[in-house]
């Protein structure tokens, strides 16, 4: 308890004088309204008091106390929001994520093959009528978007404050690192106990693989993070012309790739690509992007440049990897995801006054706060829900799954498959939210050493980047790739504050 329920709180007294010799026994009902905040919750404090002589009592109230529930907190926390938060930047971030999560479980496309097998594929390779609406589902560049403005927020914060890079830097892994390794842990006692019972290491290596691809987009994340004062610098001094010279590196990657056959080498495109589209949140941040009329005109940019790029170039119209398509506009990033960007984060920004207005109402407000509380459970979980529904349904007699993809019966089907999904989220939630709040570090907090946080986020990003393109599935002990596996934890160690107060 805080030191708001750390003693009783008295608020009305009785009046009148006590009489002399034994108090008769008293109902719990007629004993004084004295109050404890119990959790954000008041209850009678005089029955804390009435436990030396009713402690049965006293547990029954106890277990009939309530904690807040999430959209009480988040109401909460809405009614205290200042009137200078930016909402609308938490509003793309909530909307994003949840078309990444339903996007994923629309697309994914297991069935039965008869025969007691499995068939795992995709939607997006059943049918090309499903690729345009990747330009719509295709939202990662909205996340870099977002995530460039909140950079541009907090750095400019903390120079204005002379705050260091390490404090400032510390301060983005933790929210980062902490939330990831929890599923990464799950996963690796599955597999483990999967290897023992005998599943073959493909099947293993290809759940894994999808259950944690998601990691991907933190890994690139963290790396631009340790970017920031640079990436902020160039932004500060070139401006626009920042994002037009990131944009012509990538497009000339792009060009070594389709024609001179660059290869592994075009994976620089991480870096470059969503680099342009994180400095397109430092406009924002500064106010370069506002009203309607400029973002109009980057919308119809991006329109122009990503139709010519498909039209006339080697670019596919999916704005998604497609499972045996030639060349893929996501692996690795292409030039024509900042275009999708330009596009996207132009139309949003031109209804932004309207849809600022419209947070400015508590409940609108409180839904975008509750999504944001768990956003990184959300991300992280969704696909591991997803697989492990499939894999019940699979061992129930193929509960589920016996109908052929995109068939009018399956769209039917899938609509149940989509609240099974997110009925499984909330347990996930229940438990794993918590691990999203890293406790505030004292204000005496002691600098950790640059090299410490640059060496654990680079192990961190290597071991993400490995298991999201391979799964964790391997020819070491207990079938796991261990190489890949425990850089993660090492960076992870090195980031994490062992003794808040020790001197560095």
């Amino acid at each position: 308890m805080g030191k708001a329920a750390s003693g009783f709180h008295t608020t009305a007294s009785q009046s009148g004088s006590r009489a002399k010799g034994p108090r008769p026994a008293q109902s719990l009902n007629t004993l004084p309204p004295a109050r404890l905040a119990w959790d954000r919750q008041e209850i009678p404090c005089t029955m804390l008091r009435a436990s030396l002589s009713h402690p049965l009592r006293l547990l029954q109230v106890m277990c009939k106390t309530k904690r807040p529930s999430a959209w009480q907190r988040a109401l909460e926390l809405s009614a205290a929001t200042p009137e200078t938060r930016n909402r609308y930047v938490d509003l793309l971030r909530a909307v994003s994520i949840l078309f990444v999560i339903y996007g994923h479980w629309i697309a994914a496309a297991a069935y039965a093959d008869g025969q007691g097998g499995l068939v795992t594929t995709h939607l997006l390779a059943l049918t090309t009528t499903s690729h345009p609406f990747t330009w719509i589902i295709q939202v990662m560049p909205v996340f870099f978007f977002v995530g460039g403005f909140s950079n541009g927020v907090s750095w400019s914060a903390a120079q204005r404050k002379g705050s260091a890079y390490s404090t400032w830097l510390e301060s983005r892994l933790r929210r980062l690192v902490g939330p990831v390794l929890i599923p990464l842990v799950v996963w690796i006692v599955m597999g483990a106990i999967a290897n023992r019972s005998g599943v073959t290491p493909p099947w293993i290596g290809r759940g894994s693989q999808m259950a944690l691809i998601p990691v991907w987009f933190l890994a690139v994340y963290v790396l631009i993070a340790l970017l920031v004062p640079i990436s902020h610098g160039l932004w500060k001094r070139f401006g626009m012309g920042s994002i037009v010279g990131l944009a012509a590196i990538a497009a000339l990657v792009d060009v070594a790739f389709f024609q001179w056959g660059l290869g592994n080498g075009a994976w620089v495109n991480y870096i470059f690509v969503w680099s342009a589209v994180h400095q397109l949140g430092y406009a924002w941040c500064d106010g370069k992007l506002e009203g309607s009329g400029r973002p109009l005109g980057l919308a119809i940019l991006g329109a122009v440049a990503l139709g010519c790029m498909i039209h006339f170039g080697p670019y596919p119209l999916s704005m998604v990897g497609v499972p045996g398509d030639e060349f893929s506009n996501t692996m690795p990033p292409k030039i024509s995801l900042l275009a999708l960007g330009c596009l996207q984060v132009g139309l949003l920004l031109s209804i932004q006054e309207p849809m600022k207005r419209w947070l400015r109402g508590l409940r609108p407000w409180a839904a975008t706060v509750l999504i944001n509380s768990m956003i990184m459970t959300l991300f992280l979980w969704h696909m591991t829900v997803m697989i492990l529904s499939v894999g019940a349904g699979h061992l129930l007699g193929d509960l589920g799954l016996k109908v052929e993809p995109n068939s009018g019966a399956w769209w039917a089907q899938k609509a149940v498959w989509l609240l099974v999904c997110t009925a499984g989220m909330l347990p996930a939630v229940a438990i794993f939210a918590r691990f999203e709040r890293p406790k505030a570090l004292p204000k005496d907090a002691s600098i950790l050493a640059p090299w410490r946080l640059v060496v654990g986020a680079h192990l961190v990003v290597f071991g993400l980047a490995a298991v999201a393109y391979g799964g964790i599935a391997g020819d070491y002990p207990l079938g796991l790739n261990w190489p890949t596996l425990i850089p993660p934890f090492i960076g992870a160690a090195l980031v994490r504050r062992w003794k808040s107060n020790a001197a560095e």
